[in-house]
């Protein structure tokens, strides 16, 4: 069985600010039902928010540094190879402002703002423990907007869609680069296919 498996390995803030308090929006592929997509944030409810100050210089290597080739970055997910070989994922990208809240109270808000579109939560899925709330497919052009009212700030998001390709033949991992919408951050990942 072929898996896949998207990891964090740098996040670089680009605007002069030094103090952040920052997690993502996860919003992938169900990985068995095509009508439904999954949403989570990361870090997971009850963990720390990525902490930035100024000795940070606005950049955190989720990878380590190390002599060999098997380092892992922050681990997001990690699925059975789709049979059309495409994967939808988008990740948003936010600073809290709020100091006495985690992520659970932000995935909170996000299943009240998503209302009827949310089908349930589930845990034990795309290779985490962590809660995922399952929505219709449908729901996707709402989450955007359900994000917006959550009073933080924005960084925006960015597509993390991948289609496996011949570039992946004969290769374990391919890092990908892009900015978030607003051009304020910027995220290396990796893409891991494994047999």
């Amino acid at each position: 069985m072929t898996t896949v498996r998207l990891e964090f390995e740098r996040l670089e803030i680009l605007v002069r600010k030094r103090r952040w308090k920052l997690y993502f929006i996860i919003v992938a592929d169900h990985p068995t039902d095509s009508d439904k997509m999954v949403l989570t944030t990361i870090p997971a409810a009850g963990e720390d928010f990525f902490m930035l100050k100024k000795n940070s210089k606005n950049v955190v290597n989720f990878e380590p540094e190390a002599t060999d080739s098997g380092v892992d970055g922050l681990f997001v997910l990690e699925r059975e190879m789709p049979a059309d070989r495409t994967i939808r994922v988008r990740a948003f990208l936010k600073h809290n402002r709020k100091s006495v809240r985690d992520a659970g109270d932000i995935l909170g808000d996000i299943e009240k703002g998503l209302g009827n579109n949310v089908l349930g939560t589930i845990t034990d899925i795309l290779g985490s423990s962590s809660p995922w709330i399952v929505i219709a497919k449908t729901a996707m052009g709402i989450v955007g907007k359900v994000l917006g009212k959550i009073k933080d700030r924005d960084f925006g998001y960015l597509s993390m869609d991948e289609e496996f390709g011949p570039e992946f033949e004969g290769k374990k991992e391919l890092d990908r680069v892009n900015r978030f919408t607003t051009g304020d951050a910027r995220l290396r990942w990796s893409w891991r296919v494994r047999d």
